[in-house]
């Protein structure tokens, strides 16, 4: 399995973060005193978001480019870089670092060499303390990238990213990035593909890969159309594109986000490489969705997450439950053998006990945090989204204490270590 094996093939839990959403909001002391928090917490994950440019409105998945890390996140924006360190940087990132100093400019790569320090820098420190890192790959890039100025054959000229209409989104969804032009990118031997998982796994120990039933089929949109409904479903590269990744690198530790849409050929795709599905169990209290995300519905090859950036933090969603809601809540506790007066961490619990192989929960859960601290609310851009961010002394010895009991509760607590130092 590479990277993280024992980690990755063990049962064992973690907490989404993003890097933005520390107190400062960016990397330096508050990550690494966050990695000790989850030492304390008996956690083996920390999960963040992507970590390229954000969009104007402050989205990571719609970025300027697929490989850079992004200089809002450095910790020391000033620090030091010699000749010699750029001239590295750019050996060893060949394929991308010309096209991102052309397109963001002069001290673009500067800042790369800072982003890589500081970053790699962390990831030895958490890897030290027994702590591993799961990255964010987004599907696409925004339409004002290095990517598409430089790559352009490799995108569709004539379409645009959608999602197709569903129970929940009748009119379905409109996103905007350009897609790609998978006969392209095939005829180039999925080499871009190829470099961007490079990318981040010179980053993080596992990536999740974002709306992966896209590489089955997606839905795309006429360029300068405004209903999404005039899509149509448009086949993916499937098996070929994994394939020529394994070739690349050997098996790869992945998480298929599976949500939306999915059928049996994107089980298929998933299961054939090995990767992980997602389990949202907020989901599971939705009858349309109990077959796949109610708890004792969970398979081992999966990471159940109490909800993601893009859901309601659990106070958030049961100040507003029906009825219904909460009585699928009480059947499910008592199924699993659940008792607490807390109902939002009998809800944390019961996400822990699933059997699940990975169990992550967002920190607002652990928290137990209301709608305030909710991350995103999809298809708004209203300036309330991505801005979400722990005060200082929210990190508690207490509210890791808690954490560790349920994850020993669970039999997912990381392996007793010695202390590592810095």
């Amino acid at each position: 399995m590479g990277r993280g094996r024992s980690s990755w093939s063990r049962r064992s839990s973690g907490v989404l973060l993003h890097v933005t959403s520390l107190p400062g909001g960016r990397l330096g002391r508050e990550a690494y005193a966050f990695v000790d928090w989850l030492v304390e917490a008996g956690q083996s994950w920390w999960q963040v978001l992507p970590l390229t440019p954000p969009d104007p409105f402050c989205s990571p998945y719609t970025s300027s480019s697929a490989f850079a890390g992004w200089q809002g996140l450095l910790g020391d924006p000033e620090a030091p870089v010699g000749l010699a360190e750029i001239r590295a940087f750019r050996r060893r990132h060949a394929y991308w670092a010309a096209d991102w100093e052309a397109f963001a400019g002069s001290g673009a790569l500067v800042d790369q060499v800072r982003f890589e320090r500081e970053w790699l820098a962390l990831r030895r420190y958490a890897a030290g303390h027994g702590v591993r890192l799961i990255g964010d790959i987004p599907i696409y890039v925004a339409h004002d990238s290095a990517e598409t100025e430089f790559h352009p054959g490799l995108f569709a000229a004539d379409l645009v990213a959608g999602a197709a209409p569903d129970v929940s989104h009748p009119d379905g969804q409109l996103w905007g990035q350009p897609v790609y032009d998978w006969r392209a990118m095939r005829r180039d031997g999925y080499r871009w593909w190829i470099e961007r998982f490079r990318r981040t796994l010179e980053l993080v120990d596992v990536a999740r890969i974002d709306h992966f039933r896209g590489f089955v089929a997606y839905w795309a949109v006429p360029r300068g159309s405004t209903d999404p409904r005039e899509g149509r479903w448009h086949r993916g590269p499937g098996a070929a594109l994994f394939e020529a990744v394994e070739r690349a690198f050997g098996h790869l530790p992945l998480i298929a986000e599976d949500l939306g849409i999915i059928t049996p050929a994107v089980d298929r795709l998933r299961t054939r490489f090995g990767l992980l599905g997602m389990r949202i169990m907020g989901r599971g209290f939705v009858k349309r969705h109990r077959h796949r995300h109610a708890v004792a519905a969970h398979v081992e090859d999966a990471v159940v997450y109490t909800g993601t950036h893009d859901h309601p933090t659990l106070a958030g969603w049961l100040a507003t439950a029906t009825p219904e809601d909460l009585a699928l809540v009480e059947h499910d506790l008592a199924e699993a053998g659940i008792e607490d007066d807390d109902a939002e961490w009998a809800l944390v619990r019961l996400a822990l006990s699933s059997r699940a192989r990975l169990a992550i929960l967002p920190m607002q859960d652990v928290l137990g945090l209301g709608e305030e601290a909710r991350m995103n609310h999809p298809g708004t851009v209203d300036g309330s989204n991505w801005r979400w961010r722990l005060e200082p002394g929210q990190l508690t010895a207490e509210a890791a204490a808690r954490l560790r009991e349920a994850t020993a509760e669970s039999r997912r607590a990381a392996p007793v270590r010695l202390r590592a130092t810095a």
